[in-house]
């Protein structure tokens, strides 16, 4: 706060300054703001001018207020910032949750085809080759596909899903560690995110029928690659969390399968059998980030309504992205490159599992990118592990009240001896701390 004076003389140039700081890149994400007490001195303000102000700010998700931690800054607040966290010359970023780049396929081999036809108003929004491309990959799993739309990526289907049902103040079960964009999110909808605790094999399904019994309007699942943690619905977790979703049947049910063509086992879907539901695919992970591009199918008047904000905003996904992803989709090469992309992230994934078992660490990472690693203090951890020239990501954007600390270890591109060093400097580390927190 020595870099940044908030100053305001009401409640809304309170929020402005608040935001103007996030703005310029002042007040950074994750950093702690004053008490309100302390603040309403500071600016010369009410405590209750300036508790009004604070709730503003978490409405719009701009501040994260949390018992016993105080207020701060969201990691995500929905403002455009200039500022940016350099990784350390020399240090190994494994914070990113990115795939490795040398197994995305190469784009020229679907630009080079064929030149994309021009396409002009009015046309179908959905080329037909896609949506038959993604009903069959949809069908296969399980999962009814009559509905179907193209969306700009997973967190923009969902974003216009929850648009279209809910209203703000509305509580929604979120696994919990879970994706923190998401989070943010939901907050700058105005909406309240509702903690699901999760384990290996998902959410939990006490603790989901706790946040339905709560009033949750909502739930959004994970199947399988859930960021943090790796969790992974198995058949029998499936079938209990559909029995508990289908004793509230209004409630809309989203699963989001972000990982997708990468997940070598079968997928567990919950959506079966729901009035209110939808699910997307994405081809991110696969086939690059910067494909925005996912399918999203459901119900026919939660399509119906997503399909209808988007021709208020921005019309359609561009054809040419379109015809771009069901050319790799369709390519045989790539399809053998991302079956290979997946089986080497999951021997990754478990070679590092096994070496941090090795020394005593218990982690989590059943399928996905990301290895979910259980620490007493986060940021000592983090701070520790970057002095030996490790970049990790700090488990509090990920976590909801009630869930343990962690670190997230991105292990998409983690080498075997690398993963062997990583998994002893932190042995040492967690040993140390242990060693002093016990005396």
């Amino acid at each position: 706060m020595e870099q940044y004076t908030i100053q305001a003389s009401s409640a809304a140039q309170l929020v402005s300054s608040v935001e103007g700081g996030v703005a310029s890149g002042a007040l950074r994400p994750g950093q702690q703001l004053p008490s309100v007490r302390r603040l309403a001195q500071d600016v010369g303000l009410s405590p209750a001018t300036v508790a009004a102000a604070m709730g503003e700010l978490r409405r719009r998700g701009v501040v994260l207020s949390e018992r016993r931690r105080g207020t701060r800054i969201s990691q995500a607040p929905p403002i455009s910032s200039r500022a940016t966290i350099p990784v350390p010359g020399g240090a190994r970023d494994l914070s990113s949750g990115n795939p490795d780049p040398s197994l995305l396929p190469d784009l020229r081999r679907g630009l080079d085809r064929d030149r994309a036809p021009a396409r002009l108003y009015g046309e179908p929004a959905v080329l037909p080759g896609l949506a038959a491309f993604g009903r069959a990959k949809l069908s296969a799993d399980g999962i009814r596909s009559d509905s179907l739309c193209v969306v700009s990526g997973a967190l923009d289907g969902i974003e216009r899903v929850l648009q279209a049902h809910l209203r703000p103040g509305d509580g929604v079960a979120v696994e919990s560690p879970g994706y923190a964009a998401l989070f943010d999110l939901l907050r700058a909808h105005g909406l309240s995110p509702l903690g699901v605790a999760v384990d290996g094999r998902g959410m939990r399904p006490a603790e989901l029928q706790a946040a339905l019994a709560r009033g949750a309007r909502a739930a959004i699942v994970t199947p399988r690659g859930q960021n943090p943690t790796g969790a992974e619905l198995d058949q029998a977790r499936a079938r209990e969390l559909r029995a508990i979703l289908a004793r509230s049947p209004q409630t809309l049910v989203i699963e989001d399968d972000h990982l997708g063509a990468l997940a070598p086992g079968r997928l567990h879907t919950i959506v079966t059998g729901r009035d209110r539901w939808a699910a997307t695919r994405s081809v991110a992970k696969a086939l690059g980030p910067d494909l925005r591009l996912a399918v999203l199918t459901g119900d026919p008047l939660t399509v119906a309504r997503v399909e209808g904000r988007q021709r208020c905003g921005p019309g359609w996904v561009s054809h040419i992205l379109q015809q771009l992803v069901l050319e790799l989709w369709s390519d045989p090469a790539v399809i053998a490159l991302v079956e290979r992309a997946g089986a080497t992230y999951a021997r990754r994934r478990e070679r590092f599992l096994g070496h941090l078992a090795a020394h005593g660490i218990g982690a989590s990472g059943r399928s996905g990118l990301n290895v979910w690693v259980p620490v007493e203090d986060e940021t000592a951890t983090v701070g520790a592990l970057l002095q030996r020239g490790w970049v990790v990501a700090p488990g509090a954007a990920y976590r909801l009240p009630g869930s343990a600390p962690a670190v997230r270890v991105t292990i998409s591109t983690l080498s075997a001896p690398e993963s062997q060093r990583l998994a002893a400097d932190l042995g040492e580390i967690l040993a140390a701390a242990s060693s002093t927190r016990t005396g």
